[in-house]
């Protein structure tokens, strides 16, 4: 029984990502709006109500089993303790990479493969505006949990403006690597770590800028 539900589950893997596959080709060729969900059944060899079963949404097709996750996230913040917020997430951040990499290496994938199609997915997402507007929302959580992070450093709510700049600045940062001319000419996560390593220093620059600003308020902001 155990064996007929890991065979069960890897199937069911397997046809999601060809499914997510087809998908991301048939956007790139003729466009988000203009791919139907018939389409991309018949380019995964699926029926259509397949596509629907496993995303039944049109947009979870680009947004559905991201590895980034806030829970993810959140665990690692709370493991952390003496370390800064900054440095555990961009802990969290090569972590994640290196497992993905790791993962796609034990399967006989090409990890490359992965981050082409990283690259493409936010392309597709900056190109529409719904889609945008949705990645926009969907980061919302990682910005608060970082925020806190940084309130908690600094000594200040995680709804100060400092910790909500911060946060913002390296969610954005992050997700726009993926858009720049460096990131999509690097095809591996070490290639990729430097661009992490880069936004994070962005931030922590920012802040250590302004905590050395005086208060306009008589008192001095103080640093991580």
């Amino acid at each position: 029984m155990i064996a007929t539900d890991g065979r069960r589950e890897r199937k069911k893997a397997e046809t999601r990502t060809r499914i997510r596959e087809a998908a991301l080709d048939l956007f790139a060729s003729q466009g988000y709006r203009e791919t139907t969900i018939a389409q991309i059944a018949a380019r995964a060899d699926v029926a259509t109500r397949t596509v629907t079963l496993h995303f039944p949404a049109k947009d979870d097709l680009l947004f559905a089993d991201d590895p980034f996750t806030p829970e993810s996230l959140e665990e690692r913040l709370r493991a952390r303790t003496a370390e800064s917020t900054l440095d555990a997430v961009g802990d969290w951040m090569h972590a994640t990479m290196r497992e993905l990499d790791a993962r796609d290496h034990d399967s006989g994938a090409d990890p490359a493969h992965l981050w082409q199609r990283r690259a493409l997915r936010a392309g597709l997402l900056m190109a529409d505006d719904d889609l945008r507007g949705r990645a926009r929302a969907g980061y919302r959580d990682l910005e608060l949990l970082i925020a806190a992070g940084i309130g908690a450093d600094l000594g200040l709510p995680a709804d100060a403006l400092l910790p909500r700049l911060a946060a913002v600045t390296v969610v954005t940062g992050l997700r726009e690597i993926y858009v720049t001319r460096e990131g999509r000419t690097r095809s591996a996560a070490s290639e990729l770590s430097d661009l992490v390593d880069e936004v994070l220093a962005f931030a922590r620059a920012g802040l250590r800028d302004r905590s050395a600003a005086p208060d306009p308020r008589g008192s001095a902001v103080r640093d991580e």
